[in-house]
């Protein structure tokens, strides 16, 4: 299993693939309209968004508009066997939303199905036995239309450096986390693997870190816990449970993100204190040019006291829609080796998630809504 695309519901779907072009580096890939929906489809890597706006009042854009600010309503995930997934998650109680469709095309054939996720997310389950890209655009509904881009559009390479999707985060309300986790479990066949609860002098909240056996696939949930959390302001814009953000994986974190503030991305301000902490950690092992560039950039950094090498090194951008609920992180698992094999660090570290948690503060204090 593998999270095989984000699919976004906005207010003007060219404004944003445009934006994502532009500052993220992606490539456009397809335009698909249906006489209710408009479509753009980009890539970047391994990293596949759709984004869709409304073209009428019956569009399901607009449905799903009516209810939530601009935001992902679909988590799709690549499976083997949709089929099987599928009737686990039948057996679990899951709402049917697309039965397994299969559809032979020139490279190869697509299997795919939807179901409900957490409230009003939506999660595809595709199984492609081609070699090539998947064609994410035959499980767009009633295309009237669908032209491609340039050839070159199809490439793997763009400017923003990114691998591959590496999580996403799922907030959900107060008292729903161990609902939602076994949700999760019983459906997907996710499994924990860690939990933290972050508290400050002024908020707080729970998370719990799921991941798929023998796949990457990572879903942090996170509850709040306390009424002025950043969580719970999250889900009261959003009014509900949703996605609060999605991380883009790099080899290079340093170059990307420098890069993307090049290209006009703005990221949370990591105060100077933390670096200085930073070199005090057990186990610190960079060497000065690195410290000073990581620090330049205000990239966070963890590793585990002892394996100081499994470094993850992580930013995140500020939100990117006018409501202060969506935002995107930039994450490098900096590979080690563990006795003959070199292995990517997995999980999340806590200090990372203590030093997000206190940097999202500071911007709630400064809209007003820390109390």
């Amino acid at each position: 299993m593998d999270i095989q695309h984000i699919h976004f519901y906005v207010g003007h779907a060219g404004e944003w693939r445009e934006w994502l072009i532009e500052r993220l580096g992606f490539l456009p890939v397809a335009t698909a309209r249906s006489r209710e929906t408009w479509t753009e489809i980009v890539r970047c890597g391994g990293v596949w968004i759709a984004v869709s706006s409304a073209r009428t009042r019956s569009s399901p854009v607009a449905r799903y508009l009516d209810q939530h600010p601009p935001g992902v309503a679909d988590l799709a995930f690549g499976v083997s066997n949709v089929a099987a997934v599928m009737t686990q998650a039948i057996a679990a109680g899951a709402t049917v939303l697309q039965p397994v469709t299969e559809e032979d095309l020139l490279n190869g054939t697509l299997r795919w199905g939807a179901i409900a996720g957490w409230q009003d997310l939506r999660h595809t389950l595709l199984d492609w036995s081609g070699q090539a890209a998947v064609p994410i655009w035959a499980t767009l509904p009633d295309l009237e239309t669908l032209d491609f881009w340039e050839p070159g559009a199809m490439s793997p390479h763009c400017a923003g450096f990114f691998e591959q999707i590496d999580h996403a985060v799922l907030n959900v309300a107060a008292g729903n986390l161990e609902p939602a986790t076994l949700w999760y479990e019983q459906v997907l066949g996710l499994r924990r693997q860690q939990g933290f609860t972050i508290q400050t002098e002024r908020s707080g909240l729970c998370s719990r870190v799921l991941g798929h056996p023998g796949s990457t696939v990572q879903l942090p949930i996170n509850e709040p816990a306390s009424p002025n959390s950043q969580i719970q302001e999250f889900l009261d814009i959003n009014r509900g449970a949703g996605i609060q953000h999605v991380a883009l994986r790099t080899r290079d974190a340093l170059g990307a993100i420098a890069q993307l503030r090049q290209r006009g991305v703005e990221f949370l301000d990591v105060p100077l204190e933390y670096y200085t902490q930073l070199r005090q950690r057990e186990g610190f092992s960079l060497s000065e040019e690195a410290w000073r560039a990581i620090a330049q950039q205000q990239i966070l950094v963890d590793w585990a006291a002892h394996e100081p090498n499994a470094m993850l090194l992580q930013a995140f951008t500020q939100p990117i829609f006018p409501q202060p609920t969506f935002f995107l992180e930039v994450i490098e698992r900096r590979a080690y080796w563990a006795g003959q094999q070199q292995r990517l660090p997995d999980g999340f570290g806590e200090g990372n998630f203590q030093a997000l948690f206190r940097a999202m503060e500071r911007e709630q204090q400064k809209r007003g809504s820390l109390g």
